[in-house]
């Protein structure tokens, strides 16, 4: 009942951290972002106009350009007005906004030369804020209107005079090529900037689950901590209640109500001892210990997944010239939660059966876990702790999976934690995808190796600890 509990909180767990980080981010845009970078693009636009009549000699239709200015201003006001700075935009709202500054954009650059306004590239912005932080959806909408519009910037638009009435003008190659430019830019600027800005969600959002897991598991030590801390302390003064309550039942003539007090006084002690004994014994053993032989915290971190159906044996390998007895470690939470997700991941996956094996040298513990599923897919090999992979191992059936959530996030959590340990991990086949069910060894799936030096776990000598306490279960 017990590991099946531990299991079942652990799966609870994250679980509740997967719908944690993947919940929000629909509301990523400040309303005063938006409001400010068109302030700065009306400062821009209102200073092209002024300089290129003035410097060098252009005409542009004045009245149009100012009321397209004129509208930018009036949709910031309002939004200044009617809304809180702190105001986050929907997708909704987002791609509205960015479709009307293409549209303000694409007039400008329309009356003033086409795709022979060098401005015309502007149209790049909205896209690229688009990718960075909306959906896909919404990207494939602004990135359509953008190249919409630009399209028709380039069929229908103003030539550019200078004042003695020259047209300037570009030959037709040279328009077209402005216009695939710029089409070839939208989509290039849209796919690259949204990958990248996934990307960084993506870790930023494991990142921020790993450290809701050590979080979890320190929460779990201290609280053993001081579990087993009260169940020290108030041991003489019950001893003490204990003593007097039974001097006084000696003393008490043996009917009457005192005596049966005394009588209860005495039981109530025992009992309040018992169950701090109890608690004590379960802090120390599982989350009290500051330091525990290497194997006995490999163990632990197993357990919640040793009766699952699948049988985990657990090995010790001393190296060549190492001491026979397992090292002392320190039983750090990143050291325990990592291992504990790795051997849920190969019992997960495996048939029957996952090893565990511990090797220590003088120099480096290694520990090898190994199962006797499908493996790794070979294609996915090199990506293996990446957060959030959307391909799982193989398609193992939804019994055989009790509460795996098959994103990647199990095996970043572990990768990470570990790694802050000073481990370095490596994943692998254990046999050739290509043999026969008959050709196979007994160890034929997934193997994950986590090497650490040894004086990244070992404990110092002088490190105090509390009592350890034997587990009589």
């Amino acid at each position: 009942m017990r590991n099946g509990h531990n299991q079942s909180r652990h799966t609870m767990f994250q679980a509740n951290v997967l719908a944690g980080v993947r919940a929000g981010g629909s509301d990523l845009i400040l309303l005063r972002t938006l409001t400010n970078l068109r302030w700065m693009a009306i400062g821009g636009q209102t200073a092209a106009l002024v300089v290129a009549p003035a410097y060098f000699g252009l005409v542009v239709p004045m009245g149009v350009c100012m009321m397209a200015v004129g509208l930018s201003v009036m949709a910031n006001l309002i939004f200044m007005i009617a809304s809180p700075d702190n105001k986050r935009l929907t997708a909704v709202e987002a791609v509205l906004m960015l479709v009307f500054d293409l549209a303000q954009l694409a007039l400008l650059v329309s009356v003033t030369g086409g795709l022979t306004n060098p401005f015309a590239l502007l149209v790049l912005a909205p896209v690229t804020i688009s990718a960075m932080a909306l959906n896909l959806r919404s990207t494939v909408v602004v990135a359509l209107t953008a190249a919409g519009l630009v399209t028709l910037a380039g069929l229908f638009n103003l030539p550019l005079r200078m004042g003695d009435g020259t047209v300037l003008t570009v030959p037709p190659l040279f328009r077209f090529g402005f216009w695939l430019s710029i089409i070839i830019g939208i989509a290039f600027i849209a796919t690259y900037s949204r990958r990248v800005a996934t990307e960084i969600r993506e870790m930023s959002d494991a990142l921020f689950a790993a450290q809701m897991a050590l979080a979890r598991e320190q929460k779990l030590t201290d609280i053993g901590g001081v579990v087993a801390a009260a169940a020290h302390e108030l041991g003489t003064p019950l001893a003490t209640i204990k003593l007097v309550s039974t001097e006084m039942i000696d003393e008490l003539p043996e009917e009457g109500s005192l005596r049966e007090d005394a009588m209860l006084i005495r039981d109530q002690a025992d009992r309040c001892r018992d169950i701090l004994r109890s608690m004590g014994r379960a802090g120390k053993d599982d989350l009290y210990l500051k330091q525990a032989p290497l194997s006995a915290v490999v163990r632990e971190a197993a357990e919640p997944h040793m009766m699952r159906n699948k049988r985990v044996s657990i090995a010790e390998v001393p190296g060549p010239g190492a001491p026979a007895r397992s090292p002392i470690v320190l039983r750090r939470p990143e050291f325990i939660h990592g291992l504990r997700n790795l051997v849920q991941n190969a019992v997960d996956f495996a048939d029957q059966k996952v090893w565990v094996d511990i090797e220590w040298s003088d120099q480096h513990i290694v520990i090898r876990i190994t199962d006797d599923g499908e493996g790794f897919p070979a294609q996915m090999i090199g990506r293996i702790g990446d957060p959030f992979m959307r391909q799982k191992r193989t398609p193992v059936p939804k019994d055989r999976r009790v509460g795996y959530e098959g994103m990647g996030l199990g095996l970043f959590i572990a990768k990470t934690l570990l790694e802050r340990t000073g481990a370095a991990l490596t994943f692998a086949n254990a046999a050739d995808p290509f043999l026969t069910p008959s050709e196979r060894p007994e160890r034929r799936g997934a193997i994950v190796q986590v090497t650490w030096p040894l004086a990244a776990l070992l404990a110092p000598a002088d490190l105090v600890m509390g009592e350890n306490v034997a587990n009589p279960g």
